[in-house]
């Protein structure tokens, strides 16, 4: 996935809670699909980021030599310019981008108020 062609912001954005739970009907929800989705996103991002990394790495712990890569500083800087997984996911959900179903049918609670499993 290519992140940098994302449309999410760069920053935090003030967003309308109201219309962001429109889908579902429940913001909880909503955060807890937004942040499923953040959370595959920065595992993607950090599988990438140590796959390039990778050919950087040496085997010697010696603390005298450091050596900076200037490829390596690059890839790092590109990585840290990066907008946040959850501003991505939250972009990719009002972008109508991301699919989430129910694992088990709403259950009502002694209180009949309805819980979701996911």
């Amino acid at each position: 996935m290519d992140y940098k062609k994302s449309n999410a912001p760069g920053n935090t954005v003030t967003r309308d809670v109201i219309a962001l739970c429109e889908d579902t009907g429940n913001i909880y929800e909503t955060v807890e699909i937004i942040a499923r989705r953040a959370n595959q996103i920065a595992s993607e991002m950090k599988h990438d980021l140590d796959k390039k990394l990778q050919e950087f790495a040496t085997s010697n712990d010696n603390l005298d030599e450091v050596v900076e890569n200037r490829e390596q500083i690059e890839i790092s800087r590109y990585y840290e310019k990066l907008p946040k997984p959850s501003l991505i996911a939250t972009q990719e959900y009002i972008d109508g981008n991301v699919y989430w179903r129910l694992n088990a049918p709403r259950q009502q609670d002694q209180n009949n108020q309805p819980q979701i499993n996911f």
